[in-house]
């Protein structure tokens, strides 16, 4: 007899053969090889990715600042809160701290958890942490070799309406203030 609750579920999904097919400096990517029910196995390529932070620097006066940058895939500027890839192993709270000196300029005492998401789960494996950083200071760190990042400060009210009105459009940025909406009305109620 069939238990009830797994009629609902979907086939199982088990990877017959798995082969990397490209490795660069921070992503690899692979050709698996899948098998779903007793369907014959069809191919999928994957992208091997050791994980990323996303943070929301909040300013003692209430305000978030932004980047702006170049984003080579997409041929455009992009407006979106400072993130970055994981270095290897590192611990994700390195990653943000880091990541916030190199595109920011500003280090942040405090990093609180926002919870995690996964950007695009059809065809990556890559995990973002989110943080909020407060008690901010300059000290910055050199930005990476291909960013030429300006920082953009605005207001909550203001951030809020460019993620719903698609002025941003970055999925992490707006994953990031979606979680962090208990945060961004405690800053929204500093901002003078």
């Amino acid at each position: 007899m069939t238990d009830p609750a797994e009629e609902n579920l979907p086939l199982k999904t088990e990877t017959v053969d798995s082969k990397t097919i490209f490795s660069g400096e921070k992503l690899t990517l692979r050709l698996d090889t899948l098998k779903i029910g007793d369907r014959p196995p069809a191919t999928k390529e994957i992208i091997a990715h050791p994980g990323s932070t996303v943070m929301i620097p909040i300013t003692e006066r209430g305000t978030v600042l932004l980047v702006k940058q170049w984003r080579a895939a997409l041929g455009c500027y992009t407006l979106e809160l400072p993130s970055g890839t994981r270095d290897a192993d590192e611990p994700p709270e390195m990653t943000a701290a880091r990541e916030l000196r190199e595109e920011t300029g500003y280090r942040a005492s405090n990093f609180t958890p926002i919870g995690g998401f996964v950007p695009v789960s059809g065809y990556s494996e890559e995990y973002c942490h989110g943080y909020v950083a407060t008690d901010l200071e300059i000290d910055p760190l050199p930005q990476d070799k291909l960013e030429d990042i300006m920082v953009v400060e605005t207001t909550v009210d203001d951030l809020r309406h460019m993620c719903m009105n698609g002025e941003i459009d970055d999925a992490l940025t707006i994953a990031a203030v979606t979680r962090a909406s208990a945060f961004l009305d405690d800053a929204r109620r500093a901002d003078v």
